[in-house]
């Protein structure tokens, strides 16, 4: 479940155009868990292609709603978007607080993840940077 809710990087309509510039973009993630269990902090590196018809679309956006996930609020606009959500698994619950900055050839952000399940109480802080590294390959 926790690795589900890290992965609920959210899909919402934007009625602005983003700030971003479409092409090739690098997303690094570090998330640094604290709570009952001693683990260490995990990094991925990811390689995204974002085109200007994506950008264009109303289906464009960084949050998707996971199976068992609810939005419960957002604020978006050109230059970000805030949002809250609430998941439950089997015997657990998690609440995700995500914040994202789109600064043109950058986007940066973070997610707070506090995890309640029969392990005991988990909390994920998870900062993303964006870059743009060039052009759609």
């Amino acid at each position: 479940m926790v690795v589900a809710a890290a992965l609920a990087v959210p899909m919402v309509a934007l009625a602005d155009t983003p700030n971003v510039t479409p092409g090739e973009w690098e997303f690094v993630s570090v998330t640094r868990i604290s709570g009952d269990m001693d683990i260490p902090d995990q990094t991925e590196t990811e390689r995204q292609c974002i085109t200007q018809e994506e950008l264009d679309s109303e289906s464009f956006g960084l949050i998707e709603e996971e199976q068992g996930c609810e939005l419960l609020s957002q604020d978006m606009n050109a230059d970000g978007i805030n949002y809250s959500m609430a998941c439950s698994a089997e015997g657990g619950q998690a609440t995700i607080d995500g914040e994202m900055r789109f600064m043109g050839e950058r986007i940066d952000g973070d997610v707070s993840i506090l995890t309640e399940s029969p392990m005991g109480e988990l909390t994920m802080n998870t900062s993303i940077e964006g870059e743009r590294i060039g052009d759609c390959g």
